[in-house]
């Protein structure tokens, strides 16, 4: 298994970013959240999980050991594979969705595109003694990149159009949380103005 990888950021793409490591370009699979903190030319290094199929080997890439182990957890569920794990990452941090699952928050599983009421409701009762207690949450997921000197609007967006959404609905949905965001300060917590966001995208379609 490939625990991480670590080296200069060779490519950035939507969903992949290249890490260049002993010469070879390694394409690994990322959340829109830490794309966003990944910088083309400067050193990153990722935790890893490697999914092996018949046709394919896929490198995940996470922005630490405990977002790579939660990722890991979730696909112990029934229906869930890499693809959804990871947009449930996209959408919550790890310990949100620890909170989530110990207190049967369904309307935050719903959040995530590709889960449903029933779908909610049947990884809240899977996932309940699988995911444990919240560790502390890595707020402002620092030491990737340049994070920290990235505005949390550019970071938003970057997330929204990375998931699919067009340029206009970005611009919509960053503006709507804006309140949100000034409310919490210098230093929002990004993640959780991505979820109010897609909730906002949700109610306007």
């Amino acid at each position: 298994m490939i625990a991480f990888v670590s080296g200069p950021v060779a490519a950035l793409a939507p969903t992949t970013a290249v890490i260049e490591v002993g010469g070879v370009g390694l394409a690994v699979q990322c959340t829109p959240n830490t794309l966003s903190e990944l910088r083309i030319g400067q050193e990153a290094k990722l935790a890893t999980s490697l999914v092996v199929r018949e046709d394919s080997l896929t490198l995940y890439g996470f922005v630490d050991d405990d977002e790579r182990q939660v990722f890991e957890l979730l696909q112990t569920a029934s229906g869930v594979g890499p693809r959804l794990a990871q947009a449930m990452l996209a959408v919550h941090a790890p310990d949100a969705l620890r909170v989530a699952v110990a207190t049967g928050d369904e309307k935050a599983l719903t959040a995530v595109p590709g889960i449903g009421k029933k779908g909610a409701q049947k990884l809240l009762l899977e996932l309940k003694d699988r995911l444990g207690e919240p560790v502390g949450a890595h707020i402002g997921r620092q030491g990737i990149g340049t994070a920290v000197s990235t505005s949390w609007r550019d970071q938003l967006h970057a997330a929204l159009i990375g998931l699919g959404y067009a340029t206009r609905e970005a611009d919509e949905a960053v503006g709507a949380v804006a309140p949100q965001a000034e409310a919490a300060g210098g230093a929002p917590n990004v993640g959780q103005l991505l979820k109010a966001a897609l909730q906002s995208l949700n109610r306007t379609r």
